[in-house]
């Protein structure tokens, strides 16, 4: 399988965490550990795509346009705000 090397970004506590995971033999590595993590957060999509398209199946099929925009302002989707970006020293 190809892989790719990328870069993120963690939050002091949390690197910290995965590392002591990692000590403890939990994980092989802290690149191991993410990639297990994206894994898992993967699976839990696709369960809840599932559950959705099941739901929506007993209720009568996909959602049309009218109620797609309805949930949409409900949920507050396309209203998320990003970190401003840090500088590079």
């Amino acid at each position: 399988m190809a892989t790719t090397k990328l870069t993120i970004t963690l939050d002091d506590l949390q690197l910290e965490s995965v590392r002591r995971v990692v000590a403890s033999g939990k994980a092989s590595s802290v690149s191991g550990f993410v990639k297990h993590a994206v894994e898992i957060a993967l699976n839990d999509v696709a369960g809840w795509q599932a559950m959705l398209d099941e739901a929506l199946e007993q209720t009568g099929g996909a959602l049309t346009k009218k109620e797609t925009e309805w949930a949409d302002r409900v949920l507050g989707a396309g209203e998320v705000k990003k970190a401003p970006r840090r500088k590079r020293a």
